[in-house]
């Protein structure tokens, strides 16, 4: 074979600042991209044997091995696939943008059940590799016969020579680097390690890692193991697979140690291909779900970590993994938020959930109830970012009522519809709204458990959504429900009287009064918080810095108990001026313990409450 120097036919102009500024982000993908070609080689080599169009030549596997060299300053990476003879490397290597894997295809596609099958294209995801070297070298043999080995070295990417290689003696493709002095931290063992298992941990040819400076003195024998495992689990039928099998790749790949809930396996072969995992894992508090994480591959090549355009929003909540070769494994985010396909693929996955939680809730419901809690906010924030996704699960949405049990809404409508027709009452902090959950229990009404941080603006959906339904927080608007059906016994002057001598010692704390016959005659007064000025305040809160023209305070409106017997001795003693220093203390009692039953005092209140304490002490002891 003659030395021949050429130039290489480059059909994008500049195409190397778009290599090293556009088409690769990380500099790191250039492994990526050198192990997926090797991958291709093997791949074309293995389908080639299958259609006897080539010879099993007994070789023990099929492998790519990389190799360090920190002396020679190089980074080999080393198939045994199909090798190309010097015509290919001039038609592959030399014209940039030209895909071998596609030419391959073409090729053999009346024979080829899939295309999928060949994962690279031998182009520009070689010329990645000109990110990081000052040279390549390339020592290929084809795997037809009587094929000669060649060469082919360039120092610039745009100017070559080919010859005869001195070192390729079989079938495959070796592909050296010799590295910038700013790219030498791929002479480093565990940087090239960690690039390969986060690119190339499931790739179907298994990889070999091999350092130049081993210690020589390491006589142990240790068995060598590829760093990637080339039958992922997602790749199986769902049937194969094992409980524990699931677990165990969970643990691996996302390096826990807790086990998740449950999965969804994902296993698609039309109108596209996809296949997958999705994990919904145990949460210790709601803030963890900013940790979740699903890999996107291209047929067992990594390409990113959450990509959202392919893999809805709110299921990046949880972690998984998700293999789609209908994607392209380099392309801007603007092309998969045009591509028909692309949205295909996310209504379908978020199909596949809804199905899961359906079935869950059908065939499962004690081990759904006991997931319910660590997947309520994930749940909650699919329904607002996807109403689709709403629709499909809302039957299944549950909520713990004050019992402990999980229902659903319409559970809790059917039973409560003939008391309280469609007001859904809900409890947001079960500790401080104790006293009303006690009420509740005692009427045998039920009020369901709203508590997470996204519930405020999943109330508001579920108004929009289900018309006529309204929720009201327990210590809203619950006097019609709480009060005695018997005809009230005090006169209206009477009442007018009470809520005047209450208002005139309230200090502006409370705006509204009422005089009420409540079933419990034990409780002298409770509190009533306007559920509308609360929503609009805590809408206020949550922009806070933004001036929304709203000057607001929360509407408290105090029912007093005509019942009960302290405040029957109130009304008795009302016009007893002797009393009156002491009715004051008691009647400023009674607001503050109805005040503390609905939320926490402030500083200064809750001083004068222990201080008036103190005194209506002392007068007792003294009677």
């Amino acid at each position: 074979m003659s030395v021949q120097k050429g130039s290489i036919s480059i059909h994008t102009e500049n195409i190397f600042p778009i290599i090293k500024k556009w088409l690769y982000s990380d500099k790191d993908i250039f492994i990526r991209e050198l192990i997926s070609n090797g991958c291709d080689a093997v791949s074309k080599y293995k389908r080639l044997v299958s259609l006897g169009e080539a010879n099993d030549d007994g070789e023990n596997k099929y492998k790519i091995t990389v190799s360090i060299d920190k002396e020679e300053g190089t980074l080999c990476f080393t198939d045994n696939g199909i090798g190309m003879t010097e015509e290919e490397v001039e038609k592959y290597i030399n014209q940039v943008a030209f895909s071998g894997a596609e030419d391959f295809f073409n090729k053999y596609k009346d024979k080829m059940e899939e295309a999928n099958d060949i994962i690279g294209h031998f182009g520009l995801g070689f010329y990645s590799s000109f990110m990081v070297s000052k040279k390549v070298q390339i020592d290929t043999m084809s795997y037809v016969e009587n094929a000669e080995p060649v060469r082919w070295v360039s120092e610039d990417g745009l100017e070559y020579e080919i010859s005869k290689s001195d070192t390729r003696t079989g079938r495959g493709t070796s592909i050296t680097l010799y590295l910038d002095d700013d790219s030498k931290e791929f002479l480093n063992e565990y940087e090239v390690r960690t690039v390969i298992e986060k690119y190339c941990s499931f790739l179907p040819v298994e990889i070999y890692l091999e350092a130049s400076d081993k210690d020589e003195n390491d006589n142990s024998e240790l068995e060598v193991k590829p760093l990637n495992d080339v039958n992922p689990l997602w790749l199986k039928s769902p049937k194969d697979c094992t409980d524990e099998e699931y677990k165990d790749f969970y643990r691996k790949v996302f390096n826990s140690f807790d086990e998740p809930l449950f999965w969804i396996h994902l296993n698609v072969d039309y109108p596209f291909n996809l296949k997958g995992i999705l994990y919904f894992p145990k949460l210790n508090n709601e803030f963890e779900l900013v940790e979740g994480k699903v890999k996107l591959y291209n047929n067992q090549v990594f390409v990113a970590d959450n990509i959202k355009e392919v893999i809805p929003v709110f299921l990046l909540l949880l972690k998984g993994v998700i293999d789609c070769p209908d994607l392209p494994l380099n392309v801007s985010r603007s092309f998969l938020q045009n591509d028909r396909d692309v949205s295909k693929i996310s209504k379908h996955i978020v199909k596949k959930v809804a199905d899961k939680l359906k079935s869950l809730f059908n065939n499962e419901r004690e081990e759904y109830n006991k997931f319910w809690d660590d997947i309520q906010v994930f749940i909650k924030f699919g329904c607002l970012k996807d109403e689709g996704f709403y629709e499909k699960i809302k039957d299944y949405i549950l909520f713990k009522d004050i019992e402990g049990n999980h229902i659903t809404l319409n559970d809790y409508k059917e039973v409560s519809k003939e008391k309280h027709e469609n007001k859904v009452f809900y409890i947001s902090d079960e500790k401080q709204q104790s006293q009303y959950i006690k009420l509740f229990k005692d009427y045998g009404l039920n009020a369901i458990v709203l508590d997470s941080s996204i519930d405020n603006h999943f109330i508001s959906f579920m108004e929009y959504k289900e018309a006529g339904t309204s929720f009201n927080r327990i210590d809203s608007d619950i006097s019609d429900v709480l009060k005695n059906k018997e005809e009230s016994s005090m006169e209206d002057e009477d009442k007018n009287q009470l809520k005047d001598l209450f208002k005139s010692i309230s200090e502006g704390k409370i705006k509204e009064y009422s005089v009420e016959s409540l079933k419990n005659e034990e409780i002298p007064a409770m509190i009533l918080v306007s559920e509308h000025t609360r929503r609009m305040m805590e809408m206020q809160s949550r922009f806070a810095g933004m001036d929304l023209g709203m000057n607001l305070q929360e509407e408290k409106t105090l029912v007093i108990n005509e019942k009960n017997p302290i405040i029957q001795k109130i009304l008795s003693l009302k016009d007893n001026e002797e009393k009156k220093e002491n009715i004051d203390l008691i009647c400023n009692q009674i607001i503050d313990l109805a005040l503390l039953s609905n939320k926490e005092l402030k500083p200064e209140e809750l001083e004068s409450f222990i201080q008036r304490s103190n005194k209506l002490m002392g007068i007792v002891i003294s009677l």
